[in-house]
């Protein structure tokens, strides 16, 4: 772990330990609605059977109120927004996809750890480590946008790579969680590869993200 995923770590557990109450994670943001579906590149999660038993195993201790659980075929590590589907033309998402498939076609498959337990308000994560090819992998995302639209969604800065467990439903307490977490906090991390990004249209579904894939960008080798 480097300083940068230690900091963060340390910081946010601290700040989850002064936490009183849960924020609902399940509020409708600017342009959201339960008819609209959104393009964005994400990172999932199929055939990580390693990954899958942890989540499962971590679920197991966190069947309490104030929280929605993710389903195994739900877990993401959200890249980077394009934009509503009915506001991004169909050829500009194909130029878009076929810029990202000249800048990943250099890039090679991601490798990464996921844990321990990384808490915030709106729900519970696992750390991402290191966070150092998943940036390079959004940067090249970015400047694909940005050769065909006139401006890149979504601040380059402050990007935290992480993957959602269980999404915060109510302003329950916290303390109940805590007590939870605090056995969950030293269990082994896993390490998953990942060969290819998928650009994808995400829709809401109760308190559940679900999405359709809409074209597949495969990394180096």
């Amino acid at each position: 772990m480097t300083g940068r995923e230690l900091a963060s770590l340390h910081q946010r557990w601290t700040a989850y330990e002064e936490l009183s109450n849960l924020t609902e994670h399940w509020y409708w943001r600017p342009g959201w609605r339960a008819d609209r579906r959104f393009y964005t590149w994400h990172l999932t999660f199929e055939h990580q059977s390693e990954l899958h038993e942890l989540v499962k195993r971590q679920q197991g201790h966190l069947a309490l109120p104030g929280l929605d659980l993710v389903p195994i075929d739900g877990l993401h590590l959200t890249m980077q927004g394009l934009g509503f589907t009915d506001e991004v033309s169909d050829d500009d998402v194909d130029a878009i996809v076929a810029e990202a498939r000249q800048r990943c076609a250099t890039l090679p498959p991601l490798e990464f750890s996921l844990g321990p337990v990384d808490p915030d308000p709106e729900g519970i994560g696992l750390l991402v480590q290191p966070w150092e090819q998943v940036e390079q992998l959004r940067a090249a995302i970015r400047e694909a946008i940005g050769t065909v639209s006139h401006s890149v969604p979504e601040p380059a800065d402050g990007f935290r790579p992480h993957v959602t467990i269980a999404y915060s439903s109510s302003s329950a307490p916290t303390a109940p969680i805590r007590n939870r977490l605090a056995h969950l906090r030293h269990l082994p991390s896993v390490n998953v590869t990942i060969s290819r990004v998928p650009l994808i249209a995400l829709r809401r579904e109760g308190h559940a993200y679900r999405w359709t894939t809409v074209a597949t960008v495969p990394l180096a080798g």
